[in-house]
């Protein structure tokens, strides 16, 4: 399903296959040869997206672009089933194993491995040739690539790199973060009510 959002509509190269149960809206450019498997999420929320030449979407992958972090995926390079890519810069060859998350800001050079459940954190740069083993953390930059247990030294930081504040504008030490977070996020995405569904 193509949408238009916010007066842009997808542009699809004719050689990409996009699964009728995928859904693609807004400033969405799909290179050459891509592929798009079902239930995959590819949205453009302000920021524009780019696929690149032979980038593979898995099933139910989302990708998603905001006004301040937009995508880039460069080519020939797999997004696995249920991964998670938010405002992020991806380059040539790159791995992105199922269920893998990467976050707004973060840079991930050439053939870079992120492998099983593996995180890719808040403006975290991966150099090229970069291997995160299955279910271990990307935190930092300079990068450090730490296993979950070690969640105090992710957690430090994380505290660095200032989730809330980069996404949201908002202070962590905010004492209704949750509230005030929601509130403006909802009116951001309450944009989609004038979306339309293109043929």
């Amino acid at each position: 399903m193509l949408f238009d959002h916010l007066g842009a509509a997808p542009r699809i190269h004719p050689t990409a296959v996009i699964a009728p149960t995928a859904v693609i809206s807004g400033d969405v450019e799909i290179g050459p040869e891509c592929q798009v498997l079902h239930g995959a999420v590819i949205t453009a929320e302000g920021g524009p997206i780019r696929l690149g030449e032979s980038v593979i979407v898995m099933e139910n992958a989302v990708i998603r672009a905001t006004a301040a972090n937009p995508v880039h995926i460069g080519a020939h390079t797999l997004v696995g089933p249920m991964a998670s890519v938010s405002g992020a810069t991806i380059a040539e060859e790159v791995f992105l194993a199922t269920g893998t998350r990467v976050f707004n800001g973060a840079r991930i050079e050439a053939r870079c491995e992120v492998r099983i459940n593996a995180v890719v954190h808040l403006r975290t740069h991966l150099a090229p040739d970069t291997v995160v083993p299955i279910g271990w953390v990307a935190v930092g930059e300079p990068v450090q690539i730490l296993p979950a247990e070690r969640h105090e030294e992710i957690w430090a930081a994380q505290q660095e790199l200032d989730f809330p504040g980069y996404v949201f504008g908002l202070d962590r030490e905010t004492p209704d973060l949750m509230v005030q977070l929601t509130e403006r996020y909802g009116r951001s995405l309450a944009r989609h009510r004038s979306d339309r569904m293109l043929g």
